[in-house]
Order: C-alpha cells, then structure tokens, then sequence
C-alpha cells in the first residue's frame, strides 16, 4: 500500500474518533441532564437538566453533521 492510501486511512480513522468524542460528550450531557430532571425537585436544577438534555442532543447533531461533512470532504480529497 503506498503513502497516499496509509494517509487516507490514518485520516478517516481521525474523522472516526472525533466523531466518537462528539458521542461521548453528548451522552455524559444526557446522562447529567436526566440524573437532575429524576434524582432532583428543584425547580432550577430541573431547568439545568433540561437544559444539559437539549445541549446533549445539540452536540450529537452537530457531531452526526460535522462527520458526514468531513468523510465527503474526505473521499473527495483522496479520488
């Protein structure tokens, strides 16, 4: 395999971990966000969960978006 296809390689392997980082993060928001909204009966900190709920979601859009874009970019880069 020459160098252009182990740099392809390497850099869809990137787009992959930051993708799952994206994962990650948004899980812990919604996982924060529902521990408040259930184990909580404060009125703020039920507004602060929702809130961490609707950022967790936020952030895996963007995630979902961003890794479509990059792996486009991507193929087209390496044709």
């Amino acid at each position: 395999m020459n160098e252009n296809g182990l740099g392809s390689i390497r850099t869809h392997l990137a787009n992959e971990r930051t993708f799952l980082a994206y994962v990650r993060t948004s899980l812990a928001f919604l996982a924060a966000g529902a521990g408040m909204i259930h184990f909580f009966h404060s009125l703020i900190i039920h507004y602060v969960g929702w809130f961490l709920l609707a950022a967790g979601s936020f952030i895996s859009i963007i995630g979902v978006v961003r890794f479509i874009a990059v792996k486009r970019r991507i193929a087209k880069a390496h044709e």
